[in-house]
């Protein structure tokens, strides 16, 4: 008997029209045979699902489901391609988890931990498995000093929004005079801020998930941004950026990598696919983290698909053991 699954997609950030992008990656690849797909939109104004005769219907909140021609639909699981605010940051995960529906990422607790970058790095660090950037968090609620800042952390700096992605309101800070500006851009987008030294190296990313309960590695990506650094237009207009996969990095450092990146997921107690996003400092051969992304996309292009395929599998397989390792 086919499975039902809701997948939700949309939100409450600037990227909804990633989380959008990524739904129809994902709806185009679960197996028809296997499961019927009801794609529903959260906004803040609502949660809705539209049918193929462009019939809209709201989302009982009570219990998540959805009557449609006086029938009612539970879902069998959830497969959340939410990109931000509510579906990142642990919000739906903590509601399904009150709800008693199985969902394909990381509960609760882990998603609301890596979702704040600050918060997250701290804790990695505790870890003593890889090198962590210093760093200062600072408040839009509380007094800062951007001269105390820099005595604290050598330029040039990182300006980010500490619980954001797509490296929207982030920027790159080589002066004492461009740091205010790059405070102001940021506190737009969030009322938290990460600002951390920046470290010369080599970007690779790698995604992983569990299946069976074990924890598959997929390839490692190189990015190399003709950019500053990896922003949003660079990750999303195409030859802004090469992303190699796999990455030509040498055999230890893949495995340096592969274990740090096990290592954490294991000890941040995640499920699902995730990314987790590293420079390697050549320099001084040192691997530093720089961030989990519990959510990462998954439009056509995106990093998670290109290293799927180079491992040899398809999408439609990669996204239906996602499924049926949260349904286990």
């Amino acid at each position: 008997m086919k499975k039902n699954i809701a997948l939700v997609a949309g939100g409450y950030s600037g990227e909804y029209v990633i989380s959008v992008q990524s739904a129809v990656t994902i709806e185009n690849n679960l197996d028809s045979s296997k499961y019927n797909v009801y794609k529903i939109i959260i906004t803040k104004e609502s949660w809705s699902y539209t049918s193929a005769d462009g019939l809209v219907t709201e989302v009982d909140k009570n219990d998540f489901s959805l009557t449609i021609n006086g029938g009612k639909i539970r879902f069998d699981a959830v497969f959340i391609g939410i990109h931000g605010t509510p579906g990142e940051d642990g919000r739906l995960q903590g509601y399904f988890e009150m709800l008693g529906i199985p969902f394909t990422s990381c509960g609760m607790v882990t998603s609301a931990l890596t979702f704040n970058k600050s918060y997250c790095n701290k804790v990695v660090d505790a870890f003593k498995v890889v090198n962590v950037s210093k760093s200062v968090h600072i408040f839009s609620n509380q007094p800062y000093n951007t001269t105390e800042i820099l005595q604290q952390l050598r330029l040039p700096v990182f300006v980010k929004p500490a619980e954001g992605g797509s490296s929207i309101g982030m920027s790159k800070v080589k002066t004492a005079e461009e740091l205010q500006p790059a405070i102001d851009k940021a506190f737009k987008e969030d009322a938290q801020i990460l600002i951390e030294e920046f470290i010369q190296g080599r970007e690779l990313t790698i995604g992983l998930y569990r299946s069976n309960g074990a924890i598959t590695v997929l390839p490692i990506t190189e990015i190399v941004s003709t950019k500053e650094f990896f922003d949003y237009e660079a990750k999303y207009t195409p030859g802004v950026s090469n992303e190699i996969t796999p990455a030509p990095v040498s055999d230890d450092i893949t495995r340096q990598v592969q274990e740090t990146a096990t290592t954490i997921y294991h000890k941040l107690n995640c499920k699902g696919i995730v990314r987790i996003d590293f420079i390697y400092e050549e320099a001084a051969g040192k691997l530093f983290f720089l961030e989990v992304n519990t959510m990462p996309g998954q439009s056509e292009n995106s990093l998670v698909p290109q290293q799927v395929r180079a491992a040899g599998k398809t999408l439609q397989e990669f996204y239906g053991l996602l499924l049926e390792e949260s349904l286990r």
